[in-house]
């Protein structure tokens, strides 16, 4: 493996020999997060303008071979929990393992495997005694959660104490076309999330960032909102909700578009989800 030390502003998923595992230090997760890459071929069913993965392409993600992502799985936790992979790799300050994250270079739901692979996690969690931590958490668009396949692998990270971060960037079906490069309208994101909620424990994500130095406007803000007070009039069982500024570089055509909020807006969006009831982590 190469000896680079993990930052926060990095998270390439090219760990040598590694096909499918990989750690970042995750500034959400406050420590180091073992990365699970089902879409090993950088392909998903959305094209966020945000997005790290280079040469993303849309499509599906190929097979897995489950008896190669379960041996990689093990061998990094053993080096992160018994060996010196902390003190060789992490700052100081962020030698803790936090969490196991499905997200990679693509939608982990797309995968035909993606339950078969969550169980073969969960088995190596407890082989190894971590079934009372770290967090294990799916990184989902949320667009596939109507599909039996998929809800089944939901019920798995739900058995498992799991949770999915389902993301919703904007509240109007222009924003989404705008951001996530597709046709979705809010109200479809607003069932497929009641959906998924139902399903396994829940927390909203969402990456907010200046475009062509502008943040989101009060319409797009207003609607954002509108989705959230929605969910709480259903009694959508949130956690709560992930804000999250782009502190990453895109590798997308429109990386040069993004950019810092102002000082001080992350904030204020988070204030106005407090009150409505939510729980809020706000990460700049």
């Amino acid at each position: 493996m190469s000896e680079q030390t993990l930052t926060t502003l990095e998270h390439s998923a090219a760990f040598p020999g590694l096909a499918y595992i990989y750690a970042v230090v995750s500034r959400r997760a406050g420590g180091v997060s073992i990365g699970i890459n089902l879409n090993t071929n950088s392909a998903c069913n959305w094209r966020c303008i945000y997005c790290q993965v280079p040469g993303l392409t849309r499509g599906a993600a190929p097979p897995v071979n489950l008896d190669r992502l379960d041996g990689e799985l093990r061998t990094l936790l053993g080096e992160v929990l018994h060996g010196d992979f902390m003190a060789r790799r992490v700052p100081a300050d962020l030698r803790r393992l936090a969490s196991i994250a499905f997200s990679g270079n693509g939608e982990p739901t797309g995968s035909p495997q993606f339950d078969a692979a969550l169980k073969r996690v969960g088995a190596a969690m407890r082989d190894l005694g971590l079934t009372a931590g770290p967090r294990l958490v799916v990184i989902s668009n949320g667009s596939r959660v109507a599909r039996p396949e998929v809800q089944a692998g939901l019920r798995t990270l739900s058995s498992l104490g799991g949770e999915l971060w389902f993301k919703v960037d904007r509240g109007t079906a222009q924003g989404i076309r705008e951001v996530n490069s597709v046709h979705l309208s809010p109200e479809r994101v607003l069932d497929h999330l009641a959906t998924a909620a139902t399903l396994c424990p829940t927390w909203v994500q969402t990456c907010v960032f200046a475009l062509d130095g502008r943040p989101p406007d009060a319409r797009e803000r207003g609607a954002y909102l509108e989705i959230l007070t929605e969910a709480r009039r259903r009694r959508v069982p949130l956690r709560g909700v992930l804000l999250y500024g782009a502190a990453r570089a895109s590798h997308q055509p429109e990386a040069h578009r993004i950019g810092p909020l102002p000082a001080g807006w992350l904030e204020a969006l988070a204030r106005e989800v407090e009150a409505l009831g939510l729980v809020v982590v706000a990460t700049p």
